[in-house]
Parts: C-alpha cells; structure tokens; sequence
C-alpha cells in the first residue's frame, strides 16, 4: 500500500503475472486470489484524496495497465512461437507480439481499474468495484477492435467441470465477474475492522463458490449423454510440423500421409475407413488449393468408401471476375465419393496479423515489404455472412462450424436468426485448428479449454480436430467422451454425443443475464460507498 511510483507499477505487474497461473493449463485458483489481493492493495494505498479525483484515478488506471500488462504477457508468452515458424522473416517483430500486445491490452484493465476507483470505498464495497470494472473491461476486451477475449479472468473457474456449469446460465463473463469477487475477498481480511466486516466478504466467498460447485454438481447427470444414432466420426491428427506444412513442394507426401492415417486401423477390430461414417481433417490441411487440384480430389474420393463423407478445413479461391483479383478464404470443405464437393463454411472472424492485416494499416506495411503469417497473396478474406456457419452434411445434424480461434468467442458460435425466423439449432460445435504454431506450449490447451466451455454455454457437444492436437470430442455438459494428446500422430475414432434437450439460459438471453448482475453489482457498491460516506 506504501508503494508509489514505478515501486507500485513493478509490484502490480508481478501480482498480474502470478494471476496467469490460474490460466490453463496450471488451474491454480489461488494464484488469482494472491494476484486480486495484492491489486485490491495497490488500489488502496492509490487513494490519496477523496473518491474519483483525477489523480488518484489515473494512479488507479496505471495501477491496472501495469497488473493487465504482467497478467497477459505471462499467461501469452506462447505466441512468440508463431514468429519463429518462419524466423528469418518474423523473428524481428517477436518483441511486438510477446511484450507489445499485452502492453497494448493492458490499457482495457486500466479502464477497469479507473472504473472500479469511481465507485471505490473501503470495506467490502470496494470488492464489489473491482469486480464490476474487470467484468466490464474483460467484456469489453472481447468485443472491441474484433475482440479478443482470450484467458478472460472467468476461465479460473471455466476449467473444473463442476464450476464451469455456471456458464449454461450467465456463460464466460458471469464467470468473470463471479471470479474477480470470489479471488479479491480475502483482502479485507487485513482491514481494520470488526469481524463482519474483516471476515463477511471471504465467508461470503466462500459459499458462492460452493453455491457455484453444488450446482454443478446438480447439473451434471450420473450417465453419459445419448448418442447420435448411425454416425462414427474419426478425426485424424496428422501432427504435421507447421515449417513443413504449406510448401507446395510437399503436397504429394501430405496427402499420402493423410490419407494412409485416415485409413489406419485405430484398434484390433477396427479395419479403419470402413468402420466410420464421416472423417475429419483438421484446419488449412492442404499446402495447395485443392479445388483447383483434380487429382488430388481424385485421390481423396477414391480413398473414401461409399457412403462416407469428409469433412476437412483447407484454403478456397473464389475465382475473379475480368478485372478483379481472387479472393481467398479459410475453409471448411466437405467431399464425398465421387469428388463431389459439398457444403462450405468460410470463415468468418479471422485472426488481424495472423491472416490479414487491418485496413488502417495494410497498405504501409505491404510497402515496406511486410505481410500476414499465412501467405496468401492479400491475405484471406472474412466470409459473406454468419449465417453460413450453420453446415449440413449428409448423415450429420446441423453443424455450427468454428474455425481456430473463432471457437474462443461466448455468443457466437450460434448464428442469430434473421428477425420473424426461427432460431438455428444446430447439433454440434464444429472446431477444425492447426495449433501448429505454437508447439508444446500453454497456447493449445488454453485454446482447448476456451473452446471447451462453449459446449456448456451452448448445450452443445464438441466436435475439435487440430493438426497437433488437442483433438477431442467433449459433450453439452462440457464432459470429454474421447481425446487425443497434444504431439501425437493418431486418428480418434469416437460417437457423436447428443445434444442437450432444450436451450440453456445463456443460449436463449446471451449476455444479459451477466449484465443484469453487473448493474446489480454496481448498485451494490455505490450502497456501500454512501453507507461510508
């Protein structure tokens, strides 16, 4: 509380770095507990004139930029990895990915901590702030400039099976905000108080996360989850290194290698693609434009028995009219016997700098010689309409495709339903990445796990096949029926789990049940303020 200066920004930097560790893949509740704790301190000794000054909330917001700043740059170390695939082209701009977008993000947490310093007042009220100004700018950070709500505070609790159920009501954000208030409590208990007021908010805590647990526990059902009848999925994990996978030059042992996997016996009875009843092919599989490539489709359908389908992620041109150059989209592709190309998804929210560049920026970077990660000539173009995300296949239910990190997204994994028109109702989340980038680094199972809980929002299961793993297939319960580690060369035969009956209350209201809460946080806290006033 004493601190001042760069003293106060270096501490608060470290408490937002331990704050990671409650982050997949290390789950440790406690380290956010320290982290908020150590914040909730820092925004005390800030206080130095009376509530919502100029100075001492712009001590509070640096106070936040710098806990943001230390909470990301730990918990995204893993990105480096992405500059480092082709080294002699990116490896200068690592600093920019590992220090400067935390850096850059940080500034949504200094917001939140100058929010949470206007409605600040000592007590249990300020707890209350807290959690109303990380909510809020964890929100925030998912939704602005695109959005980018990876490791938001609620997955601490996202990752237990029995906590992350909350979600089916008020989804990632709810979790947030009942995050920050359950790990920020047990500052209080160094207040010169009396015991209700030193020992109420920790005890308070404590049976919400309980509450939390117990009704998890309650959720959940004693048996597995039904079944969809008459479909066998295998997902093959090719685990191709990403330095090998889009060289052209290669494409002729790529599809040997795929296609000799898919048809590999998983198990003693197994005979391999005669067993199942659709394939999966992870995220951008192809180093070459496959519709462009007869043979290789070829290939691909006399590889596939009668009656089966493949459903594989790969790059798409839509060729140009006279005058206009190609477009190019990340795919989702679906091929039959016959070579009979069927139903698509492009995708729709695409990675900035990864697979495109910004508008605003675009052009002075090209001419300085400068591009996205995926080299494609412009980068790739986002798909027409959301509305596309829901995909058919023959023998499936409806599929609500994902691509890479759209799958991190709360709220748009199901498209909304054009006004007067039923809403979709998909049967399963489908998720095709290539986490090849980053390697055996916390970076895939974050994505995994994120990934994971939108199969609770949803009552949904999860259909994820990655290039390096994780593959999966996880219930609308959030339960993983069969999976595949990262770093291995497989195939993943695995039962298409149900989907839940009926429309979780998140599913039906979106985010206004976390808003609803918000605002009753936030009248809470302005309470207490005045009670102390």
């Amino acid at each position: 509380m004493l601190t001042s200066g760069w003293r106060r920004l270096a501490l608060a930097f470290s408490a937002g770095a331990v704050g990671a560790l409650a982050m997949p893949p290390f789950g440790l509740l406690p380290a956010l507990c320290l982290s908020l704790v150590l914040a909730v301190w820092l925004m005390d000794g800030a206080v130095t004139g009376r509530r919502g000054t100029l100075g001492t909330v712009i001590a509070s917001a640096g106070i936040g930029w710098a806990w943001g700043f230390g909470y990301l740059t730990a918990g995204l170390w893993w990105l480096g990895s992405a500059f480092l695939v082709e080294a002699e082209e990116f490896a200068w701009a690592l600093p920019l990915g590992v220090i400067g977008l935390p850096a850059v993000l940080g500034l949504f947490y200094g917001a939140g901590f100058a929010l949470a310093r206007l409605v600040w007042s000592p007590g249990g009220g300020r707890i209350l702030a807290l959690g109303v100004g990380l909510a809020a700018s964890e929100w925030l950070r998912g939704h602005l400039f695109t959005g980018f709500p990876w490791n938001s505070l609620g997955m601490a609790l996202g990752q237990n099976l029995w906590l992350m159920q909350g979600a089916a009501l008020f989804g990632l954000y709810g979790l947030t905000l009942l995050a920050v208030l359950i790990a920020a409590a047990p500052a209080t208990l160094a207040d010169d108080a009396g015991a209700g007021g030193r020992y109420g908010p920790s005890a308070t805590a404590a049976v919400g996360l309980a509450a939390l647990a117990a009704f998890g526990a309650w959720r959940l059902p004693a048996a597995p989850d039904p079944t969809v009848p008459g479909v066998r999925l295998r997902l093959m994990q090719p685990n191709l290194p990403q330095d090998a996978k889009f060289r052209p030059e290669n494409r002729e042992d790529i599809l040997d290698r795929y296609i000799e996997l898919s048809d590999r016996a998983a198990a003693p009875d197994r005979t391999g693609l005669s067993d199942v009843t659709h394939v999966i092919w992870p995220e951008s599989a192809f180093p070459f434009l496959i519709q462009r490539d007869p043979r290789a489709l070829a290939r691909i359908a006399a590889a596939l028995p009668p009656g089966k389908h493949l459903i594989t992620g790969a790059a798409r041109v839509e060729e140009p009219l006279p005058g206009e150059k190609p477009r190019f989209f990340n795919s989702i592709l679906t091929l039959s016997a016959g070579a009979t190309l069927g139903d698509v998804y492009d995708k729709v929210h695409l990675v900035p700098f990864g697979e495109y560049l910004p508008a605003p920026l675009d052009a002075a970077l090209r001419a300085v010689g400068l591009r996205q990660f995926v080299a494609i000539p412009g980068g790739f173009t986002p798909g027409p309409r959301a509305s596309q995300r829901i995909m058919t296949v023959p023998g499936l239910p409806p599929i609500a495709a994902t691509i890479c990190y759209e799958a991190i997204f709360p709220g748009a994994i199901v498209p909304v339903a054009p006004p007067g028109a039923p809403p979709a109702v998909p049967g399963f989340i489908l998720n095709l990445t290539n986490d090849a980038w980053f390697g055996d680094t916390p970076g895939p199972r974050q994505h995994f796990a994120q990934a994971r809980l939108r199969t609770v929002e949803e009552g949904l299961p999860l259909v994820r096949d990655a290039n390096t793993g994780l593959s999966a297939v996880v219930d609308g319960h959030g339960r993983i029926t069969a999976s595949l580690p990262l770093g291995v060369e497989a195939v993943l035969d695995a039962a298409l789990p149900a989907r839940l009956s009926g429309r979780t209350l998140y599913a039906s209201l979106g985010d206004t049940p976390f808003a609803v809460m918000l605002a009753g946080c936030l009248v809470a806290a302005l309470v207490a303020g005045r009670r102390r006033a």
